[in-house]
């Protein structure tokens, strides 16, 4: 199986925005050309007619089993009346992790402000993704971003599972210690190009993933993701395929591990659903 833990469904450059069943029916279709049997949906910290709500994508993805959401929170607006409604998705198993922007927003994983939220992931079980590394936009503050930020979070809260977003790039060796250190944290290779892979960086990140692993940080904690539409699923494939890693941990880290950690059911893929979207 693949299973794709990191995509959104957020309108980045198109000037005309497309509806979200448009956005839908392009994620599903470079599924099934990819072979990609499930995938994650990240919400966005932000609102706008690019970026519709957790709700709106709730509802939009309600009879799409293959698809489940991730629910993004704003640093700005969060407060712990949005729990409850969350926690009705949860229990559908409609949303099943948390995602937080620091980098885009300015504030560190370890703001007071997002106790309630750790404490409801621990309670609910789910874990919470943290935006980690280089920006998409040269607006963001990197100090918030930086992956060492998570070890802080990972202490305080034992209970909640992290996962630092695109191996902390650049800070790839702060990502592995972090991890390394934390049974409790994860972390996902989403993001680490724009597009398709270049030839010469795409040997340089290989070797990148190559040598975290070679130096302590085990394959359970790696989890397959692109970050689509910002990076190509195609490229993120053949980058996958010539990892100098044993067959093993590729499966691990394909499937295994999502599944395990998201809760999901393998019986819920797109590569089984004949014709349907």
């Amino acid at each position: 199986m693949i299973i794709d833990c990191h995509v959104h469904l957020n309108n980045y450059e198109e000037n005309i925005v497309p509806t979200l069943d448009l956005c839908i029916d392009r994620l599903s279709l470079a599924m099934r050309r990819n072979r990609v049997d499930q995938a994650l949906v990240l919400t966005s910290y932000t609102v706008t007619p690019g970026r519709p709500s957790t709700r709106t994508v709730v509802e939009a993805l309600r009879d799409i089993p293959w698809l489940s959401v991730v629910a993004g929170l704003d640093y700005h607006n969060f407060t712990a009346d949005e729990l409850p409604e969350l926690a009705e998705y949860v229990a559908a198993g409609q949303v099943r992790g948390l995602k937080l922007y620091p980098g885009y927003q300015p504030f560190y994983p370890f703001d007071p402000t997002w106790t309630p939220a750790y404490e409801f992931a621990a309670e609910h079980k789910i874990p919470v993704m943290i935006h980690t590394g280089d920006t998409y936009s040269p607006k963001g503050k990197l100090k918030f971003a930086h992956p060492l930020n998570v070890d802080e979070v990972a202490v305080e809260f034992p209970d909640v599972h992290f996962v630092i977003c695109h191996l902390g790039n650049p800070w790839t060796r702060d990502c592995m210690e972090v991890v390394y250190k934390n049974a409790n944290v994860s972390t996902d290779i989403s993001g680490l190009t724009l597009g398709a892979f270049e030839d010469r960086f795409e040997s340089f990140m290989r070797k990148q993933v190559q040598e975290m692993m070679v130096y302590g940080m085990e394959p359970s904690a790696v989890l397959y993701g692109t970050d689509w539409p910002i990076s190509s699923m195609e490229s993120y494939l053949t980058f996958m395929k010539e990892l100098a890693i044993p067959e093993r941990a590729k499966k691990q880290i394909m499937s295994e591990n999502a599944i395990e950690l998201y809760r999901l059911d393998p019986a819920d893929s797109i590569m089984r659903a004949g014709s349907r979207r």
